[in-house]
């Protein structure tokens, strides 16, 4: 399987945004899908790590799809703002590489 590129998956998303009339979300609904999706990914986390079991009665859910729907709804945010998520990871990449250098103990 051929590995995507973070511009890959922004223009994925795009042409399937991109299908539809209603196009992107605003970006204060897709804030809000967000923190639903962190919720649903919270509770996952909680019920696997945490000490909160599910109910026999809710379905199993996979964290890696609530991580998938974060990264889903994080890109359409980024394409509807026209961001480079590259260019934002490597703006983070050299704060945490220079603000931070010696914040943590390193191996």
């Amino acid at each position: 399987m051929e590995r995507k590129t973070i511009a890959d998956l922004q223009k994925e998303v795009d042409d399937y945004i991109s299908q539809f009339k209603e196009g992107y979300f605003s970006p204060l609904a897709m804030l809000a899908r967000l923190t639903e999706e962190l919720g649903e990914l919270a509770r996952e986390i909680n019920h696997y790590y945490g000490e909160k079991p599910k109910k026999e009665t809710e379905k199993e859910k996979e964290i890696e799809e609530e991580i998938g729907d974060l990264l889903f709804v994080t890109i359409c945010l980024a394409n509807s703002l026209n961001i480079d998520l590259e260019k934002a990871h490597d703006r983070v990449m050299h704060k945490f590489q220079t603000r931070d250098r010696n914040r943590w103990t390193k191996k």
